[in-house]
This record gives C-alpha cells, structure tokens and sequence, in this order.
C-alpha cells in the first residue's frame, strides 16, 4: 500500500482545519464591517456532513497583513461551519462587468473527487441584479441557493446541499 498524495488528499495543510484561528479573517486586526457567515452541509438525502473542510476566499477587501483574504475551517457533528471576516465590496468582473459582493467557497468532504466550487452572495444587495454569474441562472429557485440570508445582527447564513432538492449551485472553474 502507498502513501496518499496531495492530490488524494485535500492537500499537505488539512493541519490548518484543526487551527479554529483559520475560521477568523480578523484575527490579524482587519478592518471594516465585521460579520459571521454560517451554514450546514448537507448530503444528498439531507443528513448534515460532519467531516467536511469549508474554504472560504474573497477579493475585497484586498488581501495584506492584517487581512488574509482566505480562511478554512471544518463543519461540526452538525455539518454546521462559520467564518468571522469583514462584509466584501464589489469586486470588477469580465469585460466591463462588476461582479457583486460576495464570497468564494470550496467544499472538500469524503466522497468528492475533486473539490466543488460555489459562492455566497448577499440576500437584498442591489448589485445582485446585474451579477454577471448570477444572471447567468436562469431559474430563480437554483439562484436563490446562493444567496447568504440574514440570521441577526452580523450574522448570514447559507447552507450547502450536496444533491437532491435545493442543490447548491456549483461551478466548473
């Protein structure tokens, strides 16, 4: 028997999950509007998925010292993540198109070959409207599986379906 690759894995820094520091874009001192995005994974017959690594990444604000601009973190027993980062602005898109605020997100979990790529957009952001990505989408009930919704004060919420009804979105890079 042989040793997993990289490849075979999620890589030579799953350490990184086990460091809850990783969840905190802020803990360096970034400035801006700090807010708390949360979900569940969850499989295809609904179960949560309890040993699933959430990456998180965001263009805006730019990445320097006190904002790394990318966190990990594992999902609970419950299949639930959470992040602590500062609110996202507008970031340029193709051509002359801007893209709205939003967050990148890739999923590793057991089973998935190849990691699976989705974003977070804000439910009620005017930008939305003309997002390239999500004017892409045609039906609105498969957009709306993008969509952070507001769960209290700081605090957004989107949950991530692996399969069946109300699937996430993902995308081919």
């Amino acid at each position: 028997m042989t040793a997993a690759t990289a490849a075979q894995t999620i890589g030579p820094f799953w350490h990184l999950i086990e460091d809850p520091a990783m969840a905190d874009l802020t803990r360096f001192g970034a400035t801006g509007e700090t807010l708390i995005l949360t979900g569940t994974v969850r499989d295809g017959a609904g179960d949560p998925v309890g040993d699933a690594c959430v990456e998180l990444w965001q263009a805006s604000p730019a990445a320097d010292d006190r904002f790394p601009g990318y966190g990990r973190c594992a999902t609970d027993a419950t299949g639930t993540f959470r992040f602590t980062t500062v609110r996202p602005g507008p970031v340029p898109g193709r051509g002359n198109t801007q893209q709205a605020p939003h967050f990148a997100i890739n999923l590793l979990a057991r089973g998935i070959l190849s990691r699976l790529y989705t974003r977070a957009y804000f439910a009620g952001e005017p930008l939305n409207e003309a997002d390239p990505l999500l004017t892409a989408i045609e039906e609105p009930a498969r957009r709306a599986t993008l969509m952070a919704r507001p769960e209290g004060p700081g605090v957004w919420r989107m949950d991530i379906r692996l399969q069946g009804d109300d699937e996430t979105v993902f995308i081919e890079i």
